[in-house]
């Protein structure tokens, strides 16, 4: 979660909602990410599915089997979606999303009976820091947009 929360940092740094991800294959990273939606103008650019497609990358396979993703914050539904589909072995997530979270917070689509796949939850891992770094990134982005506006 260590280096999940530096890759958080450095989508801060850019401008970028400070979520970031690595997916672990026997204690060794295979694929790393950060959120670069906004920069790159893609959706779908979370940091789960940037360190989804490194891994998968790396492995050679669309399937990550027997991995762990750890995300600083709870995945989404397109997330959710994803994990789901790559058979990830295990989640494990720092804050909890109570508007868009799929891993209990909002959804519970990673634990929907309904799918043939259903990951180990581990949730609130170094929940605090997690949920400082979006506070402050959506503190900081408030007070720009009142500064650009004269409030």
């Amino acid at each position: 979660m260590a280096e999940a929360l530096e890759l958080a940092r450095r989508a801060g740094e850019e401008d970028e909602v400070p979520v970031g991800a690595v997916v672990v294959q026997e204690a060794e990273i295979i694929g790393q990410g950060w959120n670069r939606n906004i920069g790159t103008h893609d959706p779908s650019a979370h940091a789960e599915i940037m360190a989804m497609r490194e891994a998968g990358l790396s492995l050679g396979n669309h399937r990550l089997t027997g991995c762990t993703l750890y995300v600083t914050l709870e995945p989404c539904v397109m997330c959710a979606g994803a994990v789901t589909h790559a058979r990830l072995e295990r989640i494990v997530y720092g804050a909890m999303d109570p508007k868009t979270g799929a891993a209990g917070g909002r959804f519970d689509l990673l634990g929907d009976p309904a799918h043939n796949h259903i990951p180990l939850i581990y949730g609130g891992c170094r929940a605090e820091e997690s949920s400082a770094l979006l506070k402050r990134f959506f503190g900081q982005r408030r007070l720009r947009g009142a500064a650009i506006s004269g409030k």
